[in-house]
This record gives structure tokens, C-alpha cells and sequence, in this order.
């Protein structure tokens, strides 16, 4: 496929300032797109346009990736409803730098380059920056946004949030001077920022460029922006967001949503991916197609290494291997997932100790009527424990022994 018709297909074709994007499938540009450091991570949202960008680049266009120093230290006000708390010059530069390492993960075997806006604003005089910049921007254009409408009619603005659209149309403006780049890639809720950089373009440098943008990602099941769970966002950093969490967010996603996320958040080709919408068609039970998802956006996020942690860790709570046969690095991981002891005390006791039974005489009666296993084998008596072993009661409620 061409690439403007493989983002049609993907679903992850939006706006867009051409007037056909098949120009797309034309000779290379040199596009951007940026994230601003107002947290040390990348949710799945990020990850959503990220994988436009990594479109772009496979079809032979090069990227320059921003990372918003400048930006970051205001704020988009973007579907917020009141002004964020201003970072630090220290915490800014401190999630620059986590940024910048997600970046070469996800674009890994790629070639991009990456720049900060920090570095073409930290000199910029403002009276300087009013007489070139700001003469060239209309009020209106600023005002007819939607979010200012809904700011100054509410809670109200400051002037630094106001601004942020004009500092965002500048960087495209001094990339496009000094990099040569035509065209940015945005989510969806960038628009009103990106193609106010179109507009300034025009105006001060009479040149053309370009915007296109992937739209927000939508969970069917709750009709909100796609990327959260029952503990609050998806990130990209293992801190916040676990490798093996992460990996259970898209193992659990559901059938009517699997082959879209597929498409969006995987580089798979077309006839596997349809291969897998068949899977989920004949066999949703076998849930293959959420495998794939799973192990794939895992693998792009985390690497080789710790997929493969994850899934062993995977492998031993679905019974399908025993705890004795993981590595030392899988086990650890598994510890941070589930509650664990240490091994020789009394079953009963540590059932107990664990709170996984609320007391000695009920994990007593609830070993000798079957409702422990051990490793997968279903135990009747009371013993002390030996070992590395895996206790479950339920169907999802484990303890790591040992």
C-alpha cells in the first residue's frame, strides 16, 4: 500500500491540510512531531500518534522529534479547565531527558533527529519576539479557539496559557527555516495549535506548509479517550506503568476493539492483521488476536527482554508453566505483581500472614475442601511449604512462596 492509503486503512488518517493526501506518496519531506515534558513519560496516547510517525518514517519521510523544553514549562491548555501548576526548569529537564530515551525505544532501528524548543527560545527578547512574531498573529484567529472560548467564559486564562498556540506556531516556523520541514503530525486534539504554525508560515515567510493529524483513540466500551484503566493512565515508563500491567491492559481488551488497536498501535501487515480479525470471528475464545496485540505493543515499548519476562510471568498464573522454571528476572517481576512470603512456614499461616485467607481456621477449612491449589494441584491438607511455589485461590487471587 501506498502510505496515504495504508493510514486510511489503519484508521489513523484525520485532518489534514492538503487538499489530497495521496501528496503524501509523493517525494520525502521533512515533517515534526513533538511531546512536551509535563510529565516523565508517554501514555498509550502519545503512543497512538507515535505510531503515525513511525508510518511516516518507514515511507521514506524524515522526522525531526521535538521535545517541548519551552512549551513544558506552560503548559497546554488543551481541554483543560483551569491553569496548570507551572514545572520547575529542574523537573522539565529531568522528564526532557525521559522523553528522549522513549523516543529512541519506540523509534528504535528508525533515523529521526531529535531537538528542543528550549534551545531556540532561552535568547529570544521578548519586545524582539512581539515586533516579528506577534505582529503577524491576528487576535481573532487566537480568540476563535475553542478552549479560550471555554476558559474566558469559566475559570478564566492567563496570558502564558493564551500564548502557548503562538509559541507552537513559532517552532514550526523556526523548523521550517531551519530544517527544512513542511509538515507536522498531531493528534487530533493539536489541530488549532499545528495549523496556526501553517499561518504564521505563510504570513511572515510566504511559504507552504503542512498539517496532518491521527484522531484521538476512543474506547468503545465508555466512549472517553482511549488510554486509561482502573488505576488511571497508561504510561510508557515501567515506574508508573508496569511491563507486565501493560501488557495485561492489551491482553484484556475486547473483541469489537482488538483488530482497531491492532491497526493503530502495531506495525503488523494487513493480511496478518486481517488473518487475526478472522481468529477473533471463529474463535474470539482463543483470544489470539489479543495475544498478538499484547506481545507486540510490549515488545515495541519495553524490548525483547522484558516481553519475555512478562510472558513467562503470564504463563505461570494461566497454569501453563511452573514456577520453578522462571528466571530469576521473571520472578522478581512476578513479585510486584502478587503478594509473596517467604517459604517454611505452615500453609495455613501463611495464607494468613498474607491476607489472602482472613483467618487460621477458615484457611484451615478452605485447604481441606479443595479451595487452595498449589502449582496448579488442588491440596486437602495442611503442611509447611518448601520451595519456590505458587498458592491460588480462585481464580485470581495468588501468592508467591518462596
Amino acid at each position: 500500500m501506498e502510505l496515504s492509503e495504508e493510514l486510511i486503512w489503519r484508521g489513523l488518517a484525520n485532518q489534514s491540510t492538503f487538499e489530497d493526501i495521496t501528496e503524501l506518496d509523493g517525494g520525502p519531506m521533512n515533517f515534526y512531531w513533538g511531546v512536551d515534558p509535563s510529565a516523565d513519560s508517554m501514555t498509550i496516547g502519545n503512543l497512538a500518534s507515535a505510531m503515525l510517525v513511525k508510518h511516516f518514517i518507514a515511507a521514506g519521510h524524515k522526522a525531526v522529534l521535538l521535545v517541548g523544553g519551552a512549551t513544558g514549562l506552560i503548559g497546554d491548555p488543551d481541554g483543560k479547565k483551569d491553569e496548570r501548576n507551572l514545572k520547575s526548569r529542574e523537573e522539565i529537564s529531568r522528564n526532557k531527558t525521559a522523553i528522549v530515551k522513549q523516543y529512541s525505544q519506540v523509534f528504535s532501528g528508525q533515523e529521526f533527529e531529535v531537538v528542543d524548543n528550549y534551545d531556540w527560545f532561552k535568547d529570544i527578547n521578548f519586545i524582539e519576539f512581539l515586533m516579528t512574531v506577534g505582529k503577524h498573529v491576528p487576535m481573532g484567529q487566537m480568540l476563535a479557539r475553542g478552549f479560550v472560548k471555554s476558559r474566558l467564559d469559566t475559570t478564566g486564562i492567563s496570558f502564558a496559557e493564551f500564548s502557548y498556540s503562538l509559541i507552537q506556531a513559532y517552532d514550526f516556523l523556526h523548523l521550517f527555516r531551519e530544517k527544512g520541514v513542511t509538515l507536522q503530525l498531531c493528534g487530533g486534539d493539536q489541530w488549532g495549535n499545528s495549523t496556526a504554525g501553517v499561518s504564521l508560515i505563510r504570513r511572515m515567510d510566504e511559504g507552504e506548509a503542512h498539517v496532518f493529524s491521527t484522531p484521538l483513540v476512543i474506547n468503545k466500551a465508555t466512549g472517553k479517550k482511549f488510554g486509561k484503566s482502573e488505576n488511571g493512565a497508561i504510561w510508557l515508563d515501567e515506574k508508573k506503568t508496569s511491563a507486565f500491567q501493560f501488557f495485561q491492559f492489551w491482553l484484556n481488551v475486547a473483541d469489537d476493539s482488538v483488530i482497531d488497536y491492532l491497526k493503530i498501535f502495531t506495525m503488523l501487515s494487513r493480511e496478518i492483521i486481517e488473518e487475526l480479525e478472522e481468529s477473533v470471528r471463529l474463535n474470539p475464545s482463543s483470544r489470539h488476536a489479543q495475544h498478538t496485540l499484547a506481545r507486540e505493543v510490549t515488545k515495541l515499548v519495553h524490548g525483547d527482554e522484558r516481553l519475555t519476562q512478562v510472558q513467562e510471568a503470564n504463563s505461570v498464573l494461566f497454569g501453563k508453566v511452573n514456577v520453578r522454571e522462571l528466571s530469576e528476572e521473571s520472578v522478581a517481576l512476578l513479585r510486584h505483581e502478587i503478594l509473596s512470603v517467604e517459604a517454611g512456614g505452615q500453609l495455613s499461616t501463611l495464607l494468613v500472614e498474607s491476607e489472602l485467607v482472613e483467618s487460621l481456621s477458615a484457611a484451615r477449612r478452605l485447604i481441606k475442601s479443595g479451595g487452595i491449589t498449589i502449582d496448579g494441584e488442588k491440596v486437602n491438607e495442611d503442611a509447611p511449604t518448601n520451595g519456590r511455589i505458587l498458592v491460588r485461590r480462585g481464580k485470581n487471587k495468588f501468592l508467591l512462596v518462596g
